[in-house]
């Protein structure tokens, strides 16, 4: 029989950010927040399902939060069709974007407050080529809502893509430190950046003296010695049918890693797949605090990426983000579109807490120009001309009116 060992899955939830735990900062809760905040988990839902579908076979770790978050500084300068579809990408599909920004703008900032006692930074950014011309509504918007740094760069230069590097670096603690490769192609204009670190002990520690080495079981049969952290006593727990779950706090409680383990006759994909915005509410709905839990989770380090995410988007409904046919107007007058949509995270879990981080790098490019490819097709009457064109002297010149075959 397999040893039980839970799965993380959706680590860092917003949801799980409002349990309503006792703190100095609450979180507004109009019908508009609401809407912000589903859509944002119905998105980590679906990307993560997507990815999954691409490496089933292997770890997965995303920061949705940063995914949205750079997403929505796009969205920004998007126009017409295209701001159609990175919104309902998003999950934003009909509601109105000024309200979206009046939310990220109050989460974005409760985020930083809700717990001294964890380290959540997020950070955004946009660098934009030297010398390109990028719409001032645009860059304010950013500015005041997302709370970017903006500064022009020139990217011709052997050291650009290290200056955009060590921001990153230094916004995530030195966990992630290389996102873009020099030298910077010719066509790029602009880098809009998401950065997350977060840093939490738990609210009760695991006593690195009961950890044992043992056995991990992958859905592939494979046995892996792992070292298992292990308590037991009153613990936010939950099952049904198809899963058990604890709730494991970090701090004064406002944050936690969920971990869910499927039954053991449901394998790890097939539960991904049915795993959306509503089971994610009849998981969280399963816990409450239960005496005598025995808990068994290993020590476990993950990085995931870098990832391109763009087919997953694609997927999504964003292609016309990407090709020339992409309106970025709100952005420049010049024609761009979405290069790449990068993304990298890593987390370590242990005795002490979790420690991870997450960026994503929104990379945009010029268009080509849509122009009708060069021809010349003789099929009907036309001119020709004889030269000698040293001295521009016709020599012969005629009309072709009628034709035969010759």
């Amino acid at each position: 029989m397999k040893r039980a060992v839970c799965v993380a899955i959706a680590i860092i939830t917003i949801m799980g950010l409002m349990t309503g735990c006792a703190s100095n900062v609450v979180f507004k809760r109009n019908s508009a927040d609401m809407d912000v905040l589903k859509s944002n988990i119905e998105f980590s839902f679906d990307v993560f399902s997507r990815l999954n579908e691409e490496d089933s076979d292997k770890n997965i770790f995303i920061s949705p939060l940063s995914i949205s978050t750079a997403l929505s500084m796009t969205v920004q300068g998007a126009e017409n069709t295209t701001k159609d579809d990175i919104m309902k990408a998003l999950k934003y599909d009909g509601q109105d974007l000024e309200k979206v920004n009046e939310c990220y703008k109050y989460l974005l900032d409760y985020l930083s407050k809700a717990d001294k006692n964890i380290e959540l930074d997020i950070n955004n950014s946009i660098w934009i080529k030297e010398g390109k011309k990028i719409k001032k509504d645009f860059l304010n918007v950013n500015k005041d809502v997302f709370n970017a740094y903006v500064t022009e760069l020139d990217f011709s230069k052997e050291s650009a893509a290290d200056d955009i590097n060590k921001w990153i670096s230094k916004s995530t603690k030195n966990k992630i430190t290389k996102m873009i490769d020099s030298p910077i192609p010719d066509n790029i204009v602009m880098y809009l950046i998401n950065a997350i670190y977060f840093k939490g002990g738990w609210a009760e520690k695991f006593n690195k003296d009961h950890t044992f080495n043992t056995e991990f079981h992958t859905d592939g049969g494979e046995a892996k010695e792992v070292m298992m952290m292990t308590r037991k006593g009153k613990i936010e727990y939950g099952a049904k049918d198809d899963f058990k779950v604890v709730r494991l706090p970090y701090g004064k409680g406002k944050t936690s890693m969920y971990c869910v383990l499927p039954a053991e006759n449901v394998s790890i994909n097939d539960f991904i797949k049915d795993l959306d915005a509503d089971k994610w509410e009849e998981i969280k709905n399963s816990v409450s605090k239960v005496e005598d839990v025995i808990l068994n989770i290993p020590r476990f380090k993950i990085e995931y990426g870098i990832k391109d995410l763009k087919d997953c988007l694609i997927s999504m409904g964003m292609g016309k983000a990407f090709s020339d046919e992409a309106d970025f107007s709100g952005m420049s007058d010049e024609g761009l579109c979405i290069s790449n949509v990068l993304h990298k995270a890593i987390i370590e879990v242990n005795e002490e807490g979790s420690e991870a981080a997450g960026v994503t790098v929104v990379e945009m490019k010029e268009t080509a120009a849509i122009l009708d490819p060069p021809s010349f097709i003789a099929d009907r009457p036309f001119l020709f001309f004889i030269t000698e064109d040293i001295t521009g002297t016709i020599l012969f010149m005629g009309k072709l009116y009628d034709s035969e075959k010759y």
